[in-house]
C-alpha cells in the first residue's frame, strides 16, 4: 500500500519545493527555472517572490536577465502572464497552443465567431513583420478593418494571449519600473521559432509533456494530476502522466487521491521548523494545487485568487500584507503567538528594507 502523505507533511514537501524552508544560494535564472516560471501579470510581484527564495537576491539581476533575453514575460500556463527562462518558453510554448485558443474562446468565444483563426494569425504576423514592438490595442486596431465586428479587446487578445507566441518588452517588469505592455513575436525577440510540437514515434509519447511532468514534481511534488492540471492549464497531461508512472514514487493523501513524485526528491519531516515567508500576489507556491489546503485553509482560499499577498507563518497562510507609504501592514487572519509575532516582525522589517532599499525597515503587525 502507498505510504499515506498527511496535509502537514505535504506542506514541509512543498516548502522545500519551492525553496521557502530555506533560502537557496541559487542564481536567479536557476530558481526560476526551478520554479518552472513564477506568475507574473503584477510586473512586481516576481521580485518578492525571488527575495522570499533566494539569498543575498538582487533585483538588478532579475532586470538584466530581462534585458539580456534570458528571462521571458509571456502568456503560458493558466493564459496568465509568467516568467520564464528562455529556453523553457521556446520549448513548452507549441504544447500550449491548443489551451491557449480554447480559454480565449472561452471567454470571447461570441465575439469572435465566424473569425478564421488562421487568417486572423496570418493578418497579425504581417503586422508584426515590421520589427516594431506594439501593444494589443495597437495589433487589434491594426487588423479591425478587416475583422470589425469582434471589437478590439476579443481580437488583440486572442493574437497576443494565443496565436502568436510574443515575448512583453522591457522595461515592463523591470525593477521599479511602470511601464504599458509592447508585444513582440518571440522568434524577433529570441532570434528562433519555438520548438514545434513533438511527438516521438506512432506510439504517440509526448516528450514535452513528460517534461513537463517531471519538471513540476520537481518544484511542487508530490502531487494528484489535477494539481498539475491546475498549475498549467492543459488537460491533466493523462498520457505523460501516466508513461512515467512506473519510474515516479507513489503516495496517498488524507483524502486518498493518488500523489506522484520523483525518486529522492526532498520531502523534509513533518516536524522541520518554517520560518515566517512573505509571498507576492498569486505566488506558485499557492496556485500550483488544486488542493491548496497543504498551504491554506479552505475558508481563505478565495484570497490566492484575488491577488492578496499572504504569509506563511509555521508553513501556512496565517495572514495578508501591503505597504503603506513605506510601511509593511501585516493583517493576521489568525492569533499569532508571541514567537509567531515576532518571526512575523523581523522578517516583514526584512522586507521592507528591501523594498526601500535599506532606507527603512518598518514593519507593522495589526
Amino acid at each position: 500500500m502507498p505510504t499515506v502523505l498527511d496535509t502537514r507533511a505535504l506542506n514541509r514537501a512543498t516548502l522545500a519545493r519551492q525553496l521557502l524552508l530555506d533560502r537557496a544560494a541559487l542564481p536567479v535564472r536557476d530558481a526560476v527555472a526551478h520554479l518552472g516560471g513564477l506568475q507574473a501579470q503584477e510586473p512586481q510581484e516576481p521580485f518578492t517572490g525571488l527575495w522570499s527564495r533566494l539569498r543575498a537576491f538582487e533585483p538588478a539581476t532579475l532586470s538584466d536577465l530581462l534585458t539580456g533575453r534570458r528571462l521571458v514575460r509571456t502568456h503560458l500556463m493558466r493564459r496568465t502572464v509568467h516568467l520564464l527562462t528562455a529556453e523553457d518558453v521556446l520549448a513548452w510554448r507549441a504544447r500550449f497552443d491548443t489551451m491557449l485558443r480554447q480559454r480565449v474562446l472561452g471567454t470571447y468565444r461570441r465575439e469572435l465567431t465566424g473569425v478564421d483563426l488562421g487568417e486572423l494569425a496570418a493578418a497579425g504576423r504581417a503586422v508584426l513583420a515590421d520589427g516594431e514592438p506594439r501593444s494589443m490595442g495597437e495589433l487589434a486596431r491594426a487588423v479591425a478593418g478587416r475583422w470589425p465586428e469582434p471589437g478590439p479587446r476579443a481580437l488583440g487578445e486572442m493574437l497576443v494571449a494565443a496565436l502568436i507566441p510574443t515575448a512583453q518588452l522591457p522595461p515592463r517588469g523591470l525593477w521599479r519600473t511602470k511601464a504599458g505592455v509592447r508585444n513582440l513575436p518571440l522568434t524577433a525577440w529570441l532570434g528562433r521559432e519555438p520548438d514545434a510540437p513533438a511527438t516521438d514515434g506512432a506510439d504517440g509519447a509526448d516528450p514535452v509533456g513528460q517534461a513537463l511532468v517531471r519538471r513540476y514534481l520537481a518544484a511542487f511534488g508530490p502531487a494528484a494530476s489535477a494539481d498539475l492540471r491546475a498549475w498549467c492549464g492543459l488537460a491533466g497531461l493523462p498520457a505523460a502522466w501516466a508513461a512515467l508512472r512506473e519510474e515516479l514514487e507513489v503516495f496517498r493523501d488524507e483524502r486518498g487521491r493518488e500523489l506522484l513524485d520523483l525518486p529522492g526528491a526532498p520531502r523534509p519531516d513533518a516536524d522541520t521548523p518554517a520560518p515566517a515567508r512573505f509571498l507576492p500576489a498569486f505566488d506558485n507556491a499557492i496556485l500550483g494545487y488544486h488542493d491548496r489546503t497543504r498551504v491554506i485553509d479552505d475558508v481563505h482560499r478565495g484570497l490566492s485568487v484575488a491577488g492578496e499577498r499572504v504569509v506563511l507563518v509555521d508553513g501556512r497562510v496565517a495572514a495578508t500584507w501591503t505597504v503603506d507609504a513605506g510601511v509593511v501592514v501585516v493583517t493576521p487572519l489568525r492569533r499569532l503567538s508571541r514567537a509567531e509575532h515576532a518571526d512575523v516582525a523581523e522578517e516583514g522589517q526584512a522586507l521592507a528594507s528591501f523594498l526601500s532599499d535599506g532606507e527603512t525597515d518598518r514593519v507593522r503587525v495589526a
